[in-house]
């Protein structure tokens, strides 16, 4: 009993310590989701052409928060684990410098690092990267101010944690969520060749915690180059229903939360984060909402293993790169489209329902 209750605890602290990084910026993450969605489908409904400024600021507005979404974990990162913010920001200048993202994400050429070499890493959008780095920061800054004279403090302290948090940076906690990415792209493939059916269980259950390492990123240029040179790609079809079981299982919680004022701001995040992961944008669900709550996260990825099973046992493919929503449905129009619809809808009710039949454990009648 005590050894669980310790368990508990710490896992109480850690979703916290998420809780405290992500609700300062949910809403932001929620409206940029919500623009870019209108925009994107009135581009495709041709109400605003792609060529106009209007569809360049805005998307750029909507699609550039997402790509530099390290900059401002950073700073709500400082602000929960009272890190300098300033110092802190000094981590995505560095992974979102031009020169670097030319270096490291579109490999230009190689780059080491005393003497290890970096590997290519996606550091846009990315989200454990940079939250590993301020946590290094935190313990490296104790030191830092307890043995630099306060004379040259202010700009020698910023020096050092560079020099020991950007290796790690670079070296460790950026490559980390790629390595991961591939690891499981590949196990993806071997299950594949034995199930097509299994293999869509697999990626359906897998993806959404990819996206909170960053390793989703690791899939697309196999898809890409799937598409290029087959003419479709298997694998994008297999994750429509893991963002839709986001959506269900966020709904499930707007709705068991009391109708009380103590609960309302809950429930608003709750509602909003379900329509923008119907829209085909789980961030909001997975930091603001699932993630958080542990079980709703936990009970979307079973939605989405469900669901990812009947599109590979349909064979559905994807003719075009798009992530999957019904927004983008016409890029699966072809074998198994009809499976492919059903799936998300299957992923989004599954998971409700499995919310709703752990309500009593859920205990969110208590949570005001």
């Amino acid at each position: 009993m005590e050894l669980q209750r310790k368990k508990q605890t710490r896992t109480s602290v850690i979703m916290e310590q998420i809780t405290g990084i992500f609700l300062p910026i949910i809403h932001i993450i929620t409206a940029t989701s919500i623009l870019k969605s209108i925009v994107v489908l009135l581009a495709n409904f041709g109400v605003l052409s792609m060529e106009s400024g209007a569809y360049h600021i805005f998307y750029a507005c909507s699609d550039g928060f997402f790509y530099f979404l390290p900059f401002f974990l950073a700073y709500t990162a400082s602000r929960q684990w009272k890190t300098d913010p300033f110092i802190s920001m000094l981590i995505p200048v560095s992974m979102l410098y031009p020169d670097l993202v030319a270096i490291l994400e579109e490999q230009e050429q190689t780059m080491s690092l005393f003497g290890f070499q970096v590997p290519p890493t996606i550091y846009h959008s990315g989200v454990l990267p940079v939250l590993f780095a301020v946590g290094l920061l935190y313990f490296v800054e104790k030191p830092c101010d307890k043995w630099i004279p306060e004379t040259i403090r202010g700009f020698t302290k910023p020096i050092v944690c560079c020099l020991v948090v950007l290796p790690f940076t670079f070296l460790v906690f950026g490559p980390a969520g790629t390595w991961i990415g591939d690891f499981l792209t590949r196990i993806f493939f071997v299950i594949y060749d034995f199930s097509p059916a299994l293999a869509g269980a697999f990626m359906g259950f897998v993806i959404q915690p990819m996206v909170v390492i960053g390793a989703h990123w690791s899939i697309v240029p196999v898809c890409i180059n799937n598409i290029a040179t087959l003419g479709y790609d298997v694998i994008l079809p297999l994750l429509g229903a893991a963002v839709y079981g986001q959506a269900g299982a966020a709904f499930a919680v707007g709705v068991m939360y009391p109708k009380t004022d103590a609960n309302k701001e809950k429930r608003r995040v709750a509602f909003q984060a379900t329509f923008t992961a119907l829209l085909g944008v789980t961030e909001p669900a997975l930091f603001g909402v699932n993630m958080v709550l542990g079980r709703p996260m936990l009970t979307a990825c079973v939605a989405g293993a469900l669901g990812g099973a009947m599109v590979g046992m349909a064979g559905t493919h994807c003719n075009s790169f798009a992530f999957p929503s019904f927004l983008t449905s016409v890029a699966y129009v072809g074998p198994g489209f009809l499976t492919f619809l059903l799936s998300m809808a299957a992923g989004f009710v599954i998971a409700f329902v499995l919310m709703l039949l752990q309500r009593k454990k859920m205990n969110l009648e208590g949570n005001e």
